[in-house]
């Protein structure tokens, strides 16, 4: 069988007008998927050159064997039918590993028609640090790099207005383009660039902040042959993911006619405050996640999708989202069920076998950012306590409780006479492990009146004491799910 490459699937040449730091999975199946569909369906056409951000491992040689091409495999559930849809991207044009080959790296500062930077460098890729150096080539850091490419091109166009870059930032973190530009800035004075780039790069460059939401799986491991056959062709590179994806770009200048995503049916936002869709994601997505998961696990699933199957923990999940959390949220209703129920089809994914326990990783300071708001704004507005969020603060509890910490600072828990393992900041368990034999009403007590927790005393909360504290009795008494159906069923 023939491995990809240009002769199986031919493309035009095309200018580049995409530098991407980061050849990841998620990138190239959010990303560069997107930007082969605009060249296919608009006159966008770009090119992307990938650039190794780091000076360890590469995907490049695989890149390079199969001419740059690679195939995205969507696989998911759509109106409840399961999918797979693949694509052969063609969008990359180059890599270049800036380490090892600095100088066809930094020439593309001197690019005529560059005009986007993505990156995808992790969290910990956005950060300002000043020992870094500009006469390094690289200098080691992400906004090390950016602001010496950025400055070499200024350089290099005499300040022109129009070759400034607009920066496209995914990592996950909040403001992302705010942060990243806030580095810069840094470096521009750490380094005496001078007041002319400090204006050009305000005037000229547009950093935005972005969110991103999609389950990227990788390379299919075990099923890689049984694609191939179907493709007709090897991939060595093949990423899979699933169909649901949603990338919300936001920024001072409007920067849409630029970057035509929505104008192939993409599911990209061009707005000028982000903040109403992060929080739709945090508390539809993420908290629904937070407020179920515990409980699904202490039922005996442990799996996303074993958890759906079950009518009892699916219903709990539906009625937290639909009658707790959306009447919280400000967006309009009807964008909030849309999203809403593509949550749960997400959640049954046929194709994605997410672990309950890798969800409950740092579990109280999840639902302290994705649950909590919820809570409070359901009493705040309806003066009554929203059971289902009520509940699940109890179910998280008993996750924890009567663990036991190691010297490998893990606490280990038991379900059902079988083992597992809890990660969570340290206070968090220690606070647990203190407490294996407290009685319920002590540590309901201690748990909700801990202010490093949550913020607050959550004992102030009327009601909510009695409440996490009558559901706990009856866990311990009765189990989890029995627990469950007495509440909810």
């Amino acid at each position: 069988m023939n491995t990809l490459n240009a002769t199986l699937c031919p493309a035009p040449a095309r200018p580049v007008k995409v530098l991407q730091f980061g050849e990841g999975n998620f990138l190239r199946a959010f990303v560069d998927y997107m930007v082969d569909i605009a060249n296919e369906k608009t006159d966008f056409n770009g090119s992307i050159v990938l650039v190794k951000p780091i000076s360890i491992g590469t995907l490049f040689p695989a890149f390079k064997d199969q001419d740059y091409r690679y195939t995205v495999l969507l696989r998911g559930l759509e109106d409840g039918v399961p999918v797979e849809k693949e694509r052969v991207v063609t969008s990359v044009s180059d890599t270049v590993d800036a380490y090892t080959d600095y100088d066809r790296y930094a020439a593309y500062a001197k690019c005529e028609t560059l005009r986007f930077i993505v990156s995808n460098t992790t969290e910990a890729g956005i950060v300002l640090d000043e020992s870094d150096e500009m006469a390094a080539c690289p200098p080691r850091t992400y906004p090390g790099k950016l602001t010496k490419f950025l400055y070499e091109r200024a350089e290099h166009f005499d300040y022109a207005s129009d070759k400034g870059l607009v920066i496209l930032p995914v990592e996950l973190i909040d403001d992302n383009g705010i942060e990243l530009k806030r580095c810069v800035k840094g470096l521009v004075k750490a380094w005496g660039l001078g007041e002319k780039f400090e204006k050009w790069l305000d005037e000229a460059c547009v950093f935005t902040s972005t969110l991103v939401d999609r389950i990227v799986t990788g390379y299919p491991r075990g099923e890689d042959q049984k694609i191939w056959e179907k493709l007709g062709f090897e991939d060595h590179i093949l990423v899979t993911a699933e169909p649901f994806g949603l990338w919300v770009i936001e920024s001072e200048k409007d920067i849409s006619g630029e970057l035509p995503l929505p104008q192939c049916g993409l599911p990209v936002i061009f707005t000028d405050n982000q903040k109403p869709y992060k929080q739709r994601k945090v508390r539809i997505l993420n908290g629904a996640h937070t407020s179920f998961v515990p409980m699904a696990f202490q039922c005996g699933h442990d799996i996303v999708l074993e958890a759906m199957n079950d009518d009892l923990i699916r219903n709990f999940m539906e009625h937290t989202l639909y009658d707790e959390v959306i009447p919280t949220l400000s967006l309009p209703k009807d964008d909030l069920m849309s999203f809403a129920k593509a949550v749960t089809g997400r959640f049954q994914n046929p194709f994605i076998r997410h672990q309950l326990l890798s969800i409950c990783l740092n579990c109280v300071s999840k639902w302290k950012a994705r649950c909590l708001p919820s809570l409070l704004g359901y009493v705040e507005k309806e003066k009554k306590l929203p059971e289902h969020l009520t509940f699940s603060l109890a179910a998280m509890l008993e996750l924890y409780r009567g663990g036991h910490l190691t010297e490998d600072g893990k606490l280990h828990c038991e379900r059902a006479g079988q083992p597992f393992e809890l990660q969570d900041d340290p206070g968090v368990l220690k606070f647990f492990d203190d407490r294996k034999s407290t009685e319920d009403a002590a540590i309901v007590h201690d748990f909700l009146s801990n202010e490093a927790f949550f913020g607050q005393d959550l004992t102030a909360v009327e009601g909510l004491e009695e409440y996490v504290l009558a559901a706990v009795c009856d866990i311990e008494k009765n189990g989890m799910r029995c627990a469950v159906e007495k509440r909810f069923s």
